[in-house]
């Protein structure tokens, strides 16, 4: 999704922060002025192994998985604001739309909106980040190159 890249450090969330599921960044979502759904495309190739409303896995290969995480603490909204594009279980392309959120609800709903994407399970050193904090991203640019 379109936004502003912000240092996995500065997510709130300890689990984020602190790498514990793997290493990784975070967007501030560029949010539309009507305050509608913004549309998150999948991060790369692979099968969707893992999806919630509010979050994604996409399986890579055996042994690389990405997650695409729509805000902090959001499981506990029960999908309110979230909708998925595509099946748990689709094989998808990077590029591909495959949730939609509208981050105005998220925050009405006392949750942040910054969105961790994460290597899961990955080397620190095996996963190159391709922006940094304060860089603009947009829909579908590659932030992350995991060899």
């Amino acid at each position: 999704m379109g936004g502003t890249v912000v240092a996995a450090a500065e997510v709130t969330d300890p689990v984020f922060a602190d790498g514990i599921i793997g290493p990784g960044l975070a967007i501030l979502p560029d949010e539309p002025a009507d305050g509608g759904r913004v549309v998150v495309v999948a991060p790369c190739d692979g099968r969707l192994m893992s999806l919630y409303p509010h979050a994604a896995v996409v399986q890579v290969d055996d042994r690389r998985a990405v997650l695409v995480h729509l805000g902090l603490r959001t499981a506990q909204l029960d999908g309110v604001g979230f909708g998925a594009v595509v099946g748990n279980g689709e094989l998808v392309h990077a590029g591909q739309p495959m949730l939609a959120w509208s981050p105005a609800q998220v925050r009405a709903g006392g949750r942040p909106t910054v969105s961790p994407v994460v290597a899961l399970q990955a080397r620190v050193d095996d996963v190159l980040r391709l922006v940094g904090p304060g860089d603009r991203v947009s829909e579908g640019q590659p932030v992350l190159l995991w060899s």
